[in-house]
């Protein structure tokens, strides 16, 4: 937590920590490149390849991805727990200016293998464009208090027009056909600004089908040891970007990202974020399993059983059983999971969602006490009528 704390180019101060009989010394941060600085780091003659060595093994496919992508910010106030952007770039954002981006893109027009299509225009969180509020130029980021986290700050400043304005000015280049944005957005921070523009034009005009978002989990509890807002949060967002895409006739959707097994998390919450994803119909095909990276504060919390921030112990899911059955929750649809989403509902006590209801996670072996639904004749048709086929999609049944 200390370490976390000093971690702030003006007011941060060395850390030194005796190791044996030598000391380790951090040094505080540097302050932020930006501006004309920032711009002549991405005007380096980089090469947008990868490096000839791995032609050998049929070069890198993931590379087509991010070819033409633009990073056009560096930093992040978002600031969740689980991650370590806070110590290696600061909570303080700097941003490229206008013409630096639109610089790099106009030279995509040169390459032959560019189509028109601009992948990304993001970075860290792809709509934080300027510093959280003004006092942090002048006074540094909070030690005591976080931007976003558990409520927005009331100095937060969330205007979004500098970044509609450069994406707008990217839309206009000739050579270009579509502008999108894939990195991930902070909803809650969008949900801030009264100006619903930027939401409008990113419906309407940069979104490839799928928009990234990250409420993480479902439980309060959980949300909170991540550095999360409430899931009440997500839903208004959703809500709303459902309303907007039906304003701009868009059949466009939201890629949840997710996470099991953080500190805090224990049987009874994976449970409760399965629910809800089927409630919305929705099983993920990929969920982000905790893993403890150096230099967060919930690799602290994995490590010691301590939350940091007030130091009083939370609990840790660590061996692997318990971190695959959290992991198969979120899946519980899928048919390799099935042993895993069972052995999890018994040892939590809620055997009541083994059945066949439609909001049953998995079907009971066959032989069980709880027999198949006895079948029924179909009002008008004398033809039998299973009950709770409704959950054959989700259970992966065939």
């Amino acid at each position: 937590m200390l370490q976390y704390e000093e971690q702030d180019y003006r007011n941060g101060q060395a850390v030194i920590q005796k190791c044996a009989d030598r000391y380790l010394i951090q040094n505080p941060p540097s302050k932020p490149l930006e501006g004309k600085d920032l711009d002549d780091v991405y005007a380096l003659p980089y090469t947008r390849a990868y490096h000839p060595s791995y032609e050998q093994e049929g070069g890198v496919p993931g590379l087509s991805e991010v070819e033409f992508s633009i990073i056009h910010n560096r930093g992040c106030f978002g600031a969740c727990n689980f991650c370590s952007l806070a110590f290696h770039q600061g909570r303080y954002v700097t941003a490229r200016s206008h013409e630096s981006v639109i610089k790099e893109a106009t030279a995509f027009g040169g390459n032959p293998r560019f189509k028109g299509y601009i992948h990304d225009v993001g970075g860290p969180t792809a709509n934080f464009r300027h510093p959280a509020c003004k006092k942090q130029a002048k006074s540094g980021v909070c030690k005591n208090k976080r931007c976003l986290f558990p409520t927005p700050c009331e100095s937060l400043d969330p205007s979004h027009s500098d970044y509609l304005t450069l994406l707008r000015e990217l839309k206009a280049l000739p050579h270009v056909k579509k502008v999108f944005i894939r990195s991930g957005i902070r909803y809650d921070y969008m949900l801030c600004d009264k100006n619903s523009e930027f939401f409008s034009e990113l419906v309407r005009d940069h979104i490839s089908g799928q928009l990234k978002v990250a409420p993480e989990h479902k439980s309060g509890k959980v949300l909170y040891y991540m550095g999360k807002p409430s899931f009440d949060v997500y839903e208004k967002f959703q809500e709303r970007y459902k309303r907007m895409n039906q304003r701009h006739k868009k059949e466009q959707y939201l890629v949840p990202y997710l996470m099991s097994s953080h500190p805090g998390s224990e049987l009874s919450d994976a449970i409760e974020l399965a629910l809800q994803l089927k409630r919305y119909g929705y099983m993920p095909e990929q969920v982000q399993d905790f893993y403890p990276t150096p230099g967060t504060l919930s690799t602290a919390m994995y490590y010691t059983g301590i939350d940091p921030r007030t130091m009083k112990e939370v609990y840790v899911p660590r061996t692997p059983v318990e971190k695959a059955m959290q992991r198969a929750l979120l899946q519980w649809g899928k048919r390799e999971n099935r042993a895993l989403v069972m052995k999890a509902l018994k040892e939590a006590g809620r055997e009541d969602l083994i059945g066949y209801t439609k909001d049953c996670l998995v079907r009971p072996d066959y032989g069980q006490t709880q027999r198949r639904p006895a079948q029924v004749k179909e009002k008008g048709t004398g033809k039998p009528k299973r009950r709770g086929r409704e959950n054959k999609k989700w259970t992966g049944r065939s």
